[in-house]
């Protein structure tokens, strides 16, 4: 059985946004807001509370594979700390929006992408994970482009 690991921004990251307002990989400064949108927070997973909950919207860097290109962009996390999103199963709260999956191999090699639709979200994730070149994926809206979170294969041994 294919398992795998969905995982959001690291706490640390998450905090260094937090304590600086600014972007850690880039400098840019960050902006905080009352939520206006669903989200999710990139660190939880969760979707915000619009109109109650307040975001910081901050330029984030998803790739760590040496040689890929850079795509950075626009994703929000809560104000207040919350807890890394970081399962052997995929968040309940992102089934309800519009979600595209990315495959990626070596180098950050983009090999495919796929409109999760009228499919399950496991189903998908299956599917891509089976091609032997892929390494992981990104979960991103299918509506805005940006990322969302990190899905990883788990091996036995891990």
């Amino acid at each position: 059985m294919l398992r795998y690991r969905v995982s959001g921004i690291s706490e640390g990251l998450a905090q260094t946004v937090r304590s600086t307002l600014c972007s850690p990989q880039y400098g840019h400064p960050a902006h905080v807001e009352i939520a206006t949108g669903y989200g999710p927070c990139r660190q939880c997973l969760e979707t915000f509370d619009q109109g109650q909950e307040e975001r910081i919207l901050f330029t984030y860097q998803p790739f760590v594979s040496p040689g890929a290109l850079p795509a950075p962009g626009p994703v929000f996390i809560h104000r207040e700390a919350c807890r890394q999103y970081d399962e052997l199963r995929f968040p309940e709260e992102l089934r309800a929006i519009p979600l595209v999956l990315e495959s990626y191999g070596e180098r950050g090699m983009l090999l495919n992408q796929q409109r999760v639709g009228g499919r399950t979200v496991e189903d998908v994730i299956k599917e891509q994970l089976a091609e032997p070149r892929v390494e992981y994926l990104h979960v991103r809206n299918a509506e805005a482009g940006c990322f969302i979170a990190r899905v990883q294969p788990v091996f036995a041994c891990d």
